[in-house]
């Protein structure tokens, strides 16, 4: 009873409850007043602003208790630019009355408990006037709960569905009811949005989360009056803030607010009625996109007549962009783009009928179609294809930019369809890629744009399907290029349905796969990538299990390793993966996946961080066993940047693939990403495959497949154990080119293409091309070609609370142009039938005209933009250059004489400028003419800057919570004023007055910064830059004239004569002049003079007019012999001392370098003998004085050069003094040798005086001295510079070069010379000066510094020394063929690095001899250089064999048994080199066969004997050269040397101690034997012939013996291979087995007995005691079986046969 009680006393309480959910009573009509403003800008205020308003009276009318009627009355529409809060707000007159008898319409809309449902409209009203009502319905909508007064829920709106926090308070006092909500933007669960061009951009959450470039909120305030049976609505308020940077907001943003005004007025009991239409179901409360999709933001067009404004628009751009391109070209452009948008398809055929026959009309056309964006552009380029009015290449260039520019939808993706159908595509292999890749990018676009790739929604898989049949037809027919095209569609739609097509081409995974080439196989591993993108764990899976499996090849690996860390990598799969590269056995992947790892620690970008952090892990398991692997294995390098608070950054990859070390890797793979704005994009990746190019290029000609050679190789190896070929490397090199993870383009090139090109270029109609184009030259031509671009178009648009779109948009326009006109003339004229060389023999003269000119507009968009009208703020972008050229050219080959003529061009004096400046623009279709533009910065004035600014922007980045104080109105009576700043203004001028050319740059720049230091403010203003290019004051300068005169007539072109009575008359007259200055100045220090005042003193005074470099040179030579200590000539070899304090360490060193000094005394001169005893009576106190703990090199070098111009006035014998004495004869050859070569650059004045430079060379044969002097031509002008160089034997060369006045204010002299250092060539630089420009000092210290800095990174080592000042002196002495040791002297420090290796083998010893094969074949020469020093290396000495990987094997060779110590394992076999050991005399002896010979090397008592063919050569008769291959033998020391690099063989040399193969770089991985791979697997280093690694050296190597057939020929092998039992029996897997042997044994023929063995490991498998194992034919695959258990054998190393053997 007292349940029931308490049940009806809540009842009744609840019955009660008043309910606050608006009111509005059937029939009457409730009258309101609305106001509604958007405005966006800068927050502070005194700024220019651009918005909207709108006012009216709202009556609202219920119909029935859920339907209402809404009308508006007195609507008025009003625009704004200009400062805020300043000026007013502009009546949008026009407008107003355009869009009257649409807002005046009524409209209905389903109303119920505070709930707002559908929307009903007549037909006539405009989706942009109908999402106003819906910004004023908006208002309406209150989601009241009646039990609860604080909660949040997902509130459909009109920006979507979105979380809103409800706050309900109640006045009882005042009888009011007061709602707040506020809605978070950024959480919603359906946000209405529409992104353009954003399809290939990915986001990055982990980017997000450090910042934000979009935030936004909307405040609700709600005044009620409590009904009897709900409330009424007084009073509504709206604020909406949304905030937007791309470099994040928490640096500065620019803003959008929206507010919302509605006042009860009054109730009428008038009702509203509709009008007499049909209304029709026009959608919900949320926000409909219309005509602003089709409107660009960054300009406003009134269509009338769409046909007639295109040609308009047409003929602008081809009459004002001939000459060049018109600075608003690019305007112009996205204005022709904007019109075809809303042309109507039949219109746009209509004008192409009209242009087609006009080539400057149609490409404009046809670079504009693909920018419309819809299917309509697809349709129009396949209809003109097809109907033939269109070129392949215009098809091609259309096709190619309308796949990526136009929106993805059903009717796109059947066009594209349809042409991948079409005969006439498929007929064209560039065509048909364009439009197979371009179907796979519309898939992968449409996924994207039509958001299917969403939670609960999957892109349809019939999209793909085309792509799928495809690609299991041309499995079918075996059609390798249909496969590769399907796998990289699949690759560039990245449907998740493709995966389980794509896993048929995967190895491992499907048997159809097999087959296939291994290029097909990477292709099927990378079309992943994208499908990684949305099921990353799919990929995971597949890639991990592709990796781990090690019966794939190393590049499959590799790549599936690539796929897998494009997933993100969690740590237990990372730390899965390094566990695995721990027992990894090739190198190849583990220097890869462990570069990779090492690289990605190192990532500052976000959306890599978790990988990062697993990688590390990985790394500091891995480091110990891989950080220090050579870098010809596969690599990975990874770098980024990125700038957090910009929320900015790039990173870029590169994948380096190589399969067996060689030089020239087998594939590359780089890839560029950009960060901003929160998302990322993989803008660039290029790839590509070298596999086979450096064999192709390196190697001899293939053989005929039915030569003998092949038939004595077969033979050979038939007798190996299951032997197996490796498989052949095709020549094949591939490109191919991704732009934002979609593959645009790929070509592969084989050997056939490559020939069928090389008979292309040398057939009959290359020659034809090229006269044609010959005789249109010399005819003359003009060439004017334009290429606009739509360069990017990115749209975000999401609507406000108002009803109106706001929109963030950036664009990007491009003009390029280049016209060209070129006219030529021959002197005599040429026949009709002239031959090239004819022009040899004439005068020919040229005129050209070049004017490349680019004109760039880029716009950046916030706020509202439609069809109607535009508010927004707009910051624009204009660069535009011009470098225009008129040169005329006149070449007379029987003269010698080539003149080149820069003539003025007129008219054009600005060549470059740009301009960036932001505005606040509105504007409205109805009235263009009276736009307003505004400044965002004023000119003057005072900015107001509120207090509450920061903190009001601050807190956009903090949660929801605080939403409300986001959208707090700002206060404008608490200001602070800031005067703005005036405009940065610099002008910069230079002028070359020789050449009479002035150009200026000026700058203007005016911006925000001064109100928030901010990037984002830094770019908002004005900022403006201008170069240009005028005639400078002074005399009129014609145009500016380059002659050059070769050979006798020289000397007719000199215009000023250097020589020595002129520089005595102008020295004399200086010295005059100084001493008066002195006498009137006292004092007076002229800094000029110093240098030579010094430098004279020391000579008498009638020596003035000998050059100052003679007194400095003879200086340098003093401070060499007083420091001689330090600059060694003539000492031992390099020789490392520690420099120590200590008595002993002295005298110990200065004793050794007495030794030293000795014993190169008997074969030095005097001089040489002077100056080592001075360097040994001073070697202690030089070591000494050096600082402590600093290692020292000095390389003695003995010079070459011996001295060949005697002087009688000079005593000396140095070469110095040689040089000096050719100088101190003839300082200028100008009176005693004619020039050789004269160049002239003038300008020719109209007044005629001379006016420019001249360069003469003078060339003194008898002394072998070459003089370059660089003069002004302008009389008073003595500034010069002299080079003067003088071989003073075929050993040294010495060379002066001085500049300044008359050549005498600074001077350097640079010596180069050969020599000797421990009896191998060696080269020394020798730089000094005297006196250099100070501006040249700051310079030299960077350099000094940064070489110390990067020095230690590469080795070199460094220490501090006093070596001879002003002086640098470079040392390089072959260490070997392959190596350098470096030594560097400076002044202050000495660098040296030993052993530096190089990249090709020095033309010394043995190698020079290797050269004479290919005499003259230069090209020949540098290839056997560079494959030689790359060459792999095996030897034999004695047991010991090191293989080509530097492994090493000590194992005991068998007795008169050949064994394979090297082959070409290809199926070409191009040679074979096997080895035996004779039983009698115990020594080796080898076989060689290559191209058509059998080669033979063995020892005698006397030495080696070579055999070619069976018959002996004399050693005499070396070298032997083969008659038609490039295969030379040489004697080499005490052996013999083949070559063959050609074939692959690089060196095999043989003498009684040692054996050497060398295999060219291009055959790594190629070869067998027990010489290895050659592939750098040292863990896979013991390969048998059957391809299986086994862990015992000595097994390998028998297992590559010849087998014996007959034990009766006493010169044959009498042993073979066989597997044997084990003679015990063992527990395997529980049970009793016996066991035989997987790997074979070497065992002596039936008949035969051992008398020689030795002990092997080998691996046998097991069988139970009962299985049979008598059959051969069983015994026979027991190599194939796996191992169970590892034992030892009896291996047989000699055997004796008996007369009676089988």
């Amino acid at each position: 009873m007292k349940v029931l009680v308490l049940a009806l006393a809540v009842a009744l309480a609840v019955g009660h409850q008043v309910s606050f959910a608006p009111e509005f009573a059937v029939g009457k009509t409730y009258v309101y007043k609305y106001e509604a403003v958007l405005m966006g800008g800068l927050p502070e205020e005194g700024l220019a602003r651009a918005g909207l308003k709108i006012l009216s009276e709202v009556m609202i009318h219920p119909v029935t208790a859920d339907t209402f009627v809404l009308k508006l009355e007195k609507p008025e529409l009003f625009e704004y630019s200009g400062i805020w809060p300043k000026d007013a707000f502009i009546p949008a007159t026009k407008l107003t009355s355009a869009l009257a008898a649409q807002l005046l319409t009524p409209i209905k809309f389903e109303y119920a408990n505070g709930v707002v449902g559908k929307v009903f409209a007549p037909a006539g009203i405009s989706t942009t006037v109908l999402n106003i009502y819906r910004g004023l319905i908006n208002m309406f909508q209150l989601n009241i709960k009646k039990t609860q007064n604080v909660y949040e829920l997902q509130e459909p709106g009109t920006q979507g569905v979105c979380k809103t926090h409800y706050v309900i308070s109640e006045d009882t006092k005042a009888e009011r009811i007061h709602l707040s909500k506020t809605k978070d933007l950024n959480h919603c669960q359906e946000r209405i949005i529409k992104d353009i061009g954003l399809a290939y951009v990915e986001r990055c959450p982990e980017c997000e989360a450090r910042g934000k470039i979009l935030k936004g909120a909307a405040a609700f305030n709600y005044v009620m009056k409590p009904m009897p049976t709900g409330a009424l609505i007084l009073e509504a308020t709206t604020t909406e803030l949304i905030q937007f940077s791309p470099l994040n907001i928490m640096n500065g943003a620019a803003q959008m607010e929206a507010k919302q005004v509605l006042k009860f007025v009054e109730i009428l009991k008038t009702p509203v009625e509709p009008i007499g239409a049909d209304y029709l179901d026009r959608g919900s409360l949320q926000y409909e996109f219309g005509s602003e999709l089709l409107q660009n933001p960054i300009q406003l067009l009134r269509i009338s007549n769409a046909e007639a404004q295109i040609v308009e628009i047409l003929n602008h751009l081809v009459t004002n962009n001939e000459a060049k391109v018109h600075e608003d070209a690019p305007l112009k452009f996205i204005e022709l783009i904007q019109l075809l948008r809303v042309a109507r398809f039949e219109t746009i055929e209509a004008l192409w009928n009209q242009v087609k026959a006009k080539p400057d009309h149609r490409h404009w056309i046809l670079n504009a179609v693909p920018a419309i964006g819809t299917h309509e552009a697809l349709r129009f380029i396949k209809e003109k294809f097809l109907a033939g009015e269109v070129t392949i290449a215009e098809a091609a260039q259309a096709l190619l930019a309308a796949v990526h520019m136009v929106t993805a939808d059903m009717e796109a993706i059947k066009l594209a369809e349809g042409l991948v159908l079409n005969h006439k595509i498929q007929e064209n292999p560039v065509l048909l890629e364009i439009v197979w890749l371009g179907y796979g990018t519309l898939v992968a676009k449409f996924c994207v744009e039509a958001k299917f790739c969403v939670a609960n929604h999957a892109c349809p898989a019939k999209l793909v399907r085309p792509i799928h049949e495809l690609a299991f037809e041309a499995l079918n027919k075996g059609n390798v290029e249909e496969i590769t095209i399907a796998l990289k569609v699949l690759g560039n739609a990245g449907h998740p349905a493709s995966l389980k097509p794509i896993m048929k081409f995967l190895p491992g995974f499907g048997s159809a796969a097999a087959n296939l080439p291994h290029r097909v196989h990477n292709d099927a591993i990378l079309a992943m990538r994208n499908i990684a993108k949305k099921e990353p764990k799919m990929i995971q899976e597949i890639a991990v299990q592709l990796f781990m499996d090690k019966a794939l090849p190393a590049e499959h690996r590799m790549v599936a390793a690539i796929v897998l860390f494009e997933t993100k990598v969690p740590m237990a799969l990372v730390t899965t993966l390094a566990n695995a590269l721990l027992k990894e056995s090739n190198m190849q992947i583990a220097s890869f996946v462990y570069s990779y790892m090492k690289a990605l620690t190192r990532t500052t970008a976000p959306d890599l961080a978790s990988v990062a952090a697993a990688c590390n892990v990985a790394v500091k398991i891995l480091s110990p066993k891989f950080d220090r692997l050579s870098y010809r294995f596969s690599r990975a390098l990874y770098i980024d940047a990125y700038h957090s608070p910009s929320l900015i950054g790039a990173a870029a990859t590169a994948f380096y693939i190589n399969d067996a070390a060689t030089v020239l890797p087998k594939a590359m793979l780089a890839k560029v990403r950009t960060y901003l704005a929160g998302a990322y994009a993989d803008v660039l990746e290029v790839g590509v495959r070298t596999e086979g190019i450096q064999e192709a290029l390196l190697k001899m000609e293939e053989a005929p497949a039915n030569t003998d050679r092949l038939a004595k190789m077969r033979q050979v190896i038939r007798v190996l154990s299951e032997w197996r070929a490796h498989p052949n490397r095709p020549p094949l090199a591939s490109v191919n080119v991704k732009l934002f993870g979609q593959e645009i383009a790929f070509a592969n090139v084989d050997k056939a293409i490559v020939d069928q090109l090389i008979e292309m270029v040398s057939g009959p109609s290359v020659h034809r091309f090229g006269r044609r184009a010959l005789e249109t030259m010399l005819s003359g031509f003009a060439l004017h070609y334009a290429k606009p671009m739509l360069l990017a178009e990115v749209r975000r648009i999401i609507p406000t609370a108002v009803g109106l779109p706001m929109e963030l948009s950036f664009y990007t326009a491009a003009v390029a142009a280049a016209s060209v006109e070129f006219h030529a003339s021959v002197n005599p004229p040429l026949p009709a039938d002239f031959h090239a060389t004819q022009l040899l023999k004439s005068d020919i003269n040229m005129r050209a005209a070049i004017a490349p000119c680019v004109s760039m507009h880029t716009y950046a968009v916030m706020g509202v933009n439609t069809a109607l009208a535009q508010a927004s703020l707009l910051s624009r972008a204009r660069v535009h250059t011009i470098v225009p050229a008129k040169i005329e050219a006149r070449i007379d080959m029987i003269k010698g004489n080539f003149k080149l003529q820069l003539l003025p061009v007129k008219g054009i004096d600005k060549i470059a400028s740009a301009l960036i400046e932001t505005v606040a623009v509105a504007r409205n279709v109805e009235d263009l003419a009276a736009a307003r533009i505004t400044p965002v910065i004023p000119a003057h004035g005072v900015l107001h800057l509120s207090h509450h600014t920061s903190s009001h922007e601050a807190s956009v980045s903090t949660e929801i919570s605080a939403s409300s104080e986001i959208l707090s109105a700002l206060p404008r009576h608490v200001v602070n004023k800031m005067s703005i700043p005036k405009a940065y203004e610099k002008k910069m001028c230079a002028a070359i007055a020789t050449f009479g050319i002035k150009a200026c740059t000026e700058i203007e720049s005016q911006n925000a910064a001064f109100i928030r230091d901010c990037p984002l403010y830094a770019i908002i203003g004005r900022h403006a830059v201008m170069v240009e290019v005028a005639p400078a004051e002074g005399p009129v300068i014609e145009k500016i004239e380059i002659e050059i005169q070769v050979g006798d007539k020289a000397a007719e072109k000199i215009v000023r004569v250097i020589n020595m009575s002129e520089e005595e008359e102008v020295v004399e007259d200086k010295n005059v002049l100084m001493r008066l200055r002195k006498i009137l100045i006292p004092g007076l220090k002229n800094a000029t003079a110093v240098s030579s005042s010094s430098s004279s003193s020391s000579r008498a005074s009638k020596s003035s007019s000998v050059s100052s470099a003679s007194s400095s040179s003879s200086r340098s030579s003093s401070h060499s012999s007083q420091r001689h200590s330090k600059v060694v000539d003539a000492a031992a070899p390099i020789s490392k001392r520690s420099k120590r304090v200590s008595s002993s360490s002295s005298s110990s060193h200065s004793s050794r370098l007495s030794k030293i000094s000795s014993s190169s005394r008997s074969s030095r001169s005097s001089r040489s003998s002077r100056v080592s005893s001075s360097r040994s009576s001073l070697g202690s106190s030089s070591s000494s004085s050096a600082m402590s703990k600093q290692e020292q090199f000095d390389i003695q070098f003995t010079k070459n050069h011996i001295h060949q111009h005697p002087i009688s006035t000079v005593h000396s014998h140095s070469s110095a003094y040689s040089f000096e004495a050719i100088y101190k004869k003839a300082k200028y050859l100008t009176n005693t040798v004619a020039p050789a070569v004269t160049v002239l650059i003038r300008a020719v004045r109209a007044d005629h005086k001379v006016q420019g430079y001249q360069i003469a060379a003078y060339l003194d044969r008898a002394n072998a001295r070459l003089q370059v002097i660089f003069a002004n031509l302008a009389e008073n002008d003595h500034f010069r510079i002299c080079a003067d160089g003088v071989m003073l034997s075929t050993h040294k060369v010495m060379g002066k070069i001085a500049w300044g006045l008359e050549c005498k204010q600074y001077e350097t002299e640079i010596t180069a010379e050969t020599g000797m250092v421990d009896q191998l060539p060696a080269l020394r630089l020798k730089l000094t000066w005297d006196k250099l420009p100070r501006s040249m000092k700051p310079y030299a210290r960077d350099i000094s510094d940064y070489i110390s800095r990067i020095a230690h990174e590469f080795g070199v080592k460094m220490a501090k020394n006093k070596n001879i000042p002003k002086q640098i002196k470079l040392t390089v002495a072959v260490a070997s063929e392959h190596s350098v040791n470096v030594v560097l002297k400076t002044p202050t420090r000495t660098a040296y690095k030993l052993a530096l290796g190089l990249p090709v083998s020095l033309p010394i010893g043995n190698t020079e001899a290797e050269l004479q094969i290919y005499q003259d074949n230069w090209v020949d020469k540098i290839m056997h250089l560079i494959s030689k020093a790359n060459a792999a290396e095996c030897s034999l000495v004695k047991d010991t064999i090191i293989t080509f990987n530097k492994r090493k094997i000590r194992t005991q060779l068998p007795h008169s048994c050949y064994q394979v110590l090297a082959q070409d394992c290809t199926p070409e076999l191009k040679f074979i080199v096997i080895l035996k050991r004779d039983q009698m005399q115990e020594k080796n002896q080898i076989n060689l066969k290559i191209a058509n010979i059998d080669v033979d090397m063995y020892q005698r008592e006397h030495g080696v004997v070579l055999m070619v063919n069976g018959v002996e050569v004399p050693l005499s008769n070396l070298p032997y050269h083969h008659p038609t291959a490039k295969i030379q033998i040489l004697q080499k020391e005490e052996g013999i040397a083949l070559h063959a690099s050609g074939h692959g063989l690089q060196e095999v040399f043989f003498s009684p101690t040692e054996l050497k193969v060398k295999v060219a770089d291009w055959m790594r991985g190629q070869t067998c034997g027990i010489c290895g791979n050659a592939d750098g697997e040292i863990r896979q280093e013991f390969v048998t012939p059957n391809q299986r690694v086994t862990k015992n050296a000595a097994s390998f190597a028998y297992s590559w013996v010849l087998s014996g057939k007959s034990c009766r020929d006493a010169t044959e092998c009498h042993m073979k291979l066989e597997s044997v039992k084990l003679e015990k029996q063992i527990m395997v897997h529980g049970q009793e087995s016996k066991c035989y042997s997987v790997e074979p044994v070497l065992r002596c023929l039936p008949g035969c007995m051992p008398v020689r063995t030795t002990t092997v490991s080998v691996g046998y498998h097991c069988l139970p005691v009962e299985a049979s194992m008598n059959r051969p034919e069983k015994l026979s695959i027991i190599s194939q079986k796996s191992i169970d258990v590892h034992e030892t054998a009896e291996a047989h190393l000699a055997c004796r046969c008996t007369p009676q053997c089988a």
